[in-house]
């Protein structure tokens, strides 16, 4: 195991090589083979994840690609991309996600989390990273998702809620996708997550406000 190259919030990624990266969950957090297995399924079905090796991975350590280019956030700051295209871009990401297949009858596959920070802007397109929360399920519930990742930032008083805002207004240009039962559930989930800061949790109220801002009539999803 090499350096040190990048941390989140509950794991590190240290280099291997050129072509190779190990992701180490901190504190037993997630399971990283489930995540591979995921990761492989919707490659498989042609959709731009990195690839994993799942015999060098375990519950808290998954080996994958490494991937070059910056993320979709490190672009918005920079200036080099804006938020109405990085907006438009996370609805055509969540769309193609969920054409594929799920694993259960009747599912599509969901992120989960799919935000600025977990894609990659490589020079063969963007990859979305961070599968950690990716299961089956409802897609109305992975707009929702990614519309209160980006309200809970817009709704708060950092340098980027300017962007955040405009970014939520493209990522919703068309919300026909987004439902009540997703929102609602959204919410929930992200208020029980462990790694939100109380400041962060108490910014969900008006970041399902205005979410709802954005669909037909200002009022609530259908």
């Amino acid at each position: 195991m090499g350096r040190l190259i990048g941390s989140g919030r509950t794991a590190d990624v240290y280099e291997i090589d050129r072509d190779w990266v190990l992701r180490r969950d901190r504190e037993g957090y997630g399971d990283a083979l489930a995540e591979g297995e995921m990761m492989a399924h919707v490659r498989g079905h042609g959709y731009p994840a990195p690839r994993v090796r799942l015999d060098g991975s375990s519950r808290t350590e998954l080996v994958m690609e490494r991937l070059t280019g910056p993320t979709m956030l490190g672009a918005l700051i920079e200036g080099t991309l804006g938020p109405d295209e990085a907006g438009a871009e996370l609805a055509r990401l969540l769309r193609r996600l969920h054409g594929l297949p799920g694993r259960r009858p009747g599912t599509r596959v969901l992120h989960l989390d799919l935000h600025p920070d977990n894609v990659i802007l490589t020079p063969d397109g963007p990859f979305v990273i961070d599968w950690s929360n990716a299961r089956d399920g409802d897609p109305g519930l992975d707009w929702g998702s990614s519309a209160v990742i980006l309200a809970q930032v817009a709704v708060g008083d950092e340098d980027l809620a300017e962007a955040a805002h405009a970014l939520l207004a493209a990522l919703l240009a068309d919300p026909s996708d987004l439902t009540e039962a997703g929102l609602g559930e959204a919410l929930r989930a992200r208020a029980a997550n462990p790694t939100m800061t109380e400041r962060e949790t108490g910014l969900l109220g008006a970041a399902g406000k205005l979410i709802r801002t954005f669909l037909p009539g200002g009022g609530r999803p259908s």
